[in-house]
């Protein structure tokens, strides 16, 4: 198993649970994260050397990424495993399924990469690289299904794991009180992204947007959960650099717990945007790339929204800044909008809950089913 980032070593360590009750004496090995290492899992490299995305930021990067796949094909060549399972970071992910598959080597792709946004040219790249994708989203199966590549929607792991009331007013009260919050204040989650890059990009943009919400409202506060002691530092130097004050707090982790105490999130386009739905938050979201990247993805995109809400819904269930857009001035006015129409909001939370139940499937026991009934079936061919 490969995971490249946070939001991987969540769904692989719930992968990784749930093949054990089928398989318990099943072992894993690869690059994971944190959890997954928690669970017994067997990192060949940290998964935080994987952690780059668009198109240009991974060729800094590349001699290092090119090391790292040539040692683990080597590995996996000397000594195959039953299957491999690349779980998301398709740019690496697809290159080693390919190599493994060629060699025999049973392969399954968790996540579906995003060919239905970005053109179908990949889709054929798939085809030869994978046995099976497991989609997360009931959208993604229809263009591997015209493609004849075997596809299996499973459901998120998110929205099994978070209770359907989850986002109710006793649970922002509970977190609240664990966070040291006043219960009746109104707060506002910011959540720029997990990665140094992301934060770069979007967190100066988070915090200025904040100091002129707090102009308008003096009695706001912001929580800013941070993926590590290391973003915490750089959001507490922006921070400082902004002449910020004792309206923010920022703390290491607890994203969902951030999510759960606010009344509303601003945020990087990417799994967060599912948490926050799945806690029935009304959210602002961003998405903002390297200037090149932006240049060559605008053009590539296919398809009308970014953030998983809306594409869950098939319309534009909550605001969503794209690069050039995303502005202080253009941000606070859109969470002001959310503060300003509960009405609105009551709407957009029923919607936010008909999606929940669409998605909540068990998922990583299904992905699990799959993926040993691929394993047995290949085994039985061999015999």
């Amino acid at each position: 198993m490969i995971a490249g980032e946070t939001s991987g070593d969540m769904l692989g360590v719930a992968l990784m649970q749930a093949i054990r009750r089928r398989c318990p004496q099943a072992r894993f090995e690869g690059i994971g994260g944190p959890r997954m290492l928690a669970e017994g899992f067997h990192s060949f490299f940290p998964m935080e050397r994987l952690s780059v995305m668009g198109f240009i930021e991974p060729l800094g990067r590349l001699p290092e990424l090119l090391h790292i796949k040539k040692s683990l094909v080597r590995h996996f060549q000397q000594s195959p495993p039953d299957v491999f399972i690349g779980i998301d970071s398709p740019g690496f992910n697809l290159r080693i399924e390919q190599e493994l598959h060629d060699l025999g080597i049973r392969t399954v792709h968790y996540v579906s990469p995003s060919v239905w946004a970005w053109g179908q040219k990949r889709i054929h790249k798939i085809a030869r690289a994978v046995d099976l994708v497991l989609a997360l989203f009931p959208f993604e199966t229809a263009i591997y299904e015209q493609h004849q590549v075997p596809v299996r929607f499973v459901g998120h792991p998110l929205a099994d794991t978070i209770a359907l009331d989850a986002g109710d007013a006793l649970h922002r009260q509970r977190a609240r009180e664990a966070l040291g919050l006043n219960a009746d204040g109104r707060v506002i989650a910011l959540l720029p992204g997990s990665r140094r890059d992301e934060i770069n990009r979007l967190g100066a943009i988070f915090i200025a947007t904040a100091l002129r919400c707090l102009g308008q409202n003096p009695t706001l506060r912001f929580v800013i959960p941070c993926a590590n002691a290391e973003r915490r530092a750089q959001v507490l130097a922006l921070l400082q650099a902004q002449g910020a004050g004792d309206q923010f707090m920022v703390f290491e982790g607890n994203s969902h717990q951030a999510m759960q105490a606010a009344d509303l999130v601003l945020l990087a386009s990417g799994t967060a945007t599912l948490e926050a739905m799945l806690l029935r938050r009304p959210m602002v979201v961003c998405y903002r790339l390297a200037s090149l990247t932006w240049m060559l993805a605008s053009r590539m995109l296919k398809v009308p929204y970014v953030s998983l809400p809306n594409l869950l819904a098939a319309q534009r269930l909550v605001p969503e800044f794209l690069q050039d857009e995303v502005t202080p001035e253009r941000l606070a006015g859109a969470l002001q909008d959310w503060l300003d129409q509960p009405g609105r909001q009551a709407e957009l939370l029923e919607r936010f809950a008909q999606i929940h139940h669409t998605i909540r499937r068990d998922a990583s026991s299904q992905a699990a089913d799959a993926i040993v009934s691929l394993v047995e079936a290949g085994t039985r061919d061999e015999r």
